[in-house]
């Protein structure tokens, strides 16, 4: 039979984590001097957790356990510590960056990022540097996302009228896409390379997000992305 063992209110059957808490399991989440939560579990949680509260709602309670836990809010920092501790929270959060870019459109969700950097920064200077880096990321993310999604607004409302306009020019005018590019293969490689462009510009929380909706259950995700 298969062996279960209780870990700090984590289930584990035969290894693998099976059961918790939430609240568990946001402290598994967190990163302390010697320990780093494995890269599936990060992007596991941070993807479902949002099913049950809001990105900002759980990086404030982060930022607020790792405050407590590391004694951050001393008036002296224990610096050994810190400096074990800082380059942890710091890739935890650059992963949540690079993976939920959308969740940082929220300001609160940068608030809480700089204050975290702000008290661990006196202990290295290196991890102001290390954070603006990843913001300035974060920034041409966010900016090729949300002109990728400014076209999709603009084409999609368009596409009708453009249908009447076609009908209602001369035939002389007129052009459909093999007038445009007579090979096939080159047309159809050309649409592909489209297609995938705008696939890659989805995020993850997008089809947990219309899974959410599909279901009819109230939607956590009222101020972020649409899923177009």
């Amino acid at each position: 039979p298969a062996k279960e063992v209780d870990h700090g209110g984590l289930l584990f059957q035969d290894g693998n984590l099976i059961s918790a808490s939430l609240e568990a399991l946001i402290q598994h989440l967190i990163p302390t001097v010697d320990y780093y939560p494995e890269k599936a579990y990060i992007f596991t949680f941070l993807l479902s957790s949002r099913l049950f509260m809001e990105p900002h709602e759980l990086l404030s309670k982060v930022c607020h356990m790792c405050i407590e836990q590391q004694r951050l809010d001393e008036p002296v920092l224990d610096k050994v510590r810190i400096r074990k501790f800082g380059p942890k929270i710091i890739q935890l959060l650059t992963e949540w960056t690079e993976t939920f870019p959308y969740d940082f459109r929220d300001e609160r969700m940068i608030g809480h990022l700089k204050d975290m950097i702000h008290r661990i920064a006196p202990c290295d200077e290196s991890y102001w540097k290390k954070m603006n880096q990843r913001l300035q990321n974060l920034n041409q993310k966010l900016a090729t996302l949300n002109q990728s999604e400014d076209s999709t607004v603009k084409v999609n409302p368009g596409v009708s009228d453009k249908l009447v306009i076609i009908k209602t020019k001369p035939p002389s005018i007129q052009r459909d896409a093999l007038s445009i590019c007579n090979d096939p293969y080159t047309l159809a490689q050309q649409l592909t390379h489209v297609e995938l462009e705008r696939l890659s510009l989805i995020g993850p929380e997008e089809f947990v997000q219309a899974f959410v909706h599909k279901d009819n259950t109230k939607s956590c995700f009222s101020d972020q992305k649409k899923t177009h």
